[in-house]
């Protein structure tokens, strides 16, 4: 698939490129070269292939997410210059309808 120039050029837009016009035809040949492999790819037969979304085997070691008292809220709202049942309290800026 051999790319054009304009198609280049809206490409360079998109991630907010400049290139000059010798990097437009260097970049179209590379992208038109990387689309037909992408193009032969297509037609391998992959039907007796499991598919997969991880094949190292890593897993995430994240812990549990845990909410803890810091015991300084009280005294963040005390800084605010309004509050209103433990909670730092703001003008409306909508009005219910």
């Amino acid at each position: 698939m051999k790319l054009t120039q304009q198609e280049v050029e809206h490409i360079a837009t998109l991630a907010r490129l400049r290139l000059t016009d010798a990097e437009k035809e260097k970049y179209a040949g590379q992208l038109s070269g990387i689309l037909d492999y992408m193009d032969k790819l297509g037609t391998v037969d992959t039907s007796a292939i499991e598919p997969t979304s991880q094949v190292t085997g890593l897993t995430n070691i994240t812990r549990e997410d845990s909410a803890e008292n810091s015991g300084i809220a009280d005294e963040l709202v005390a800084c605010a210059p309004s509050s209103r049942d433990g909670f730092v309290s703001i003008p409306k800026i909508f009005e219910n309808k």
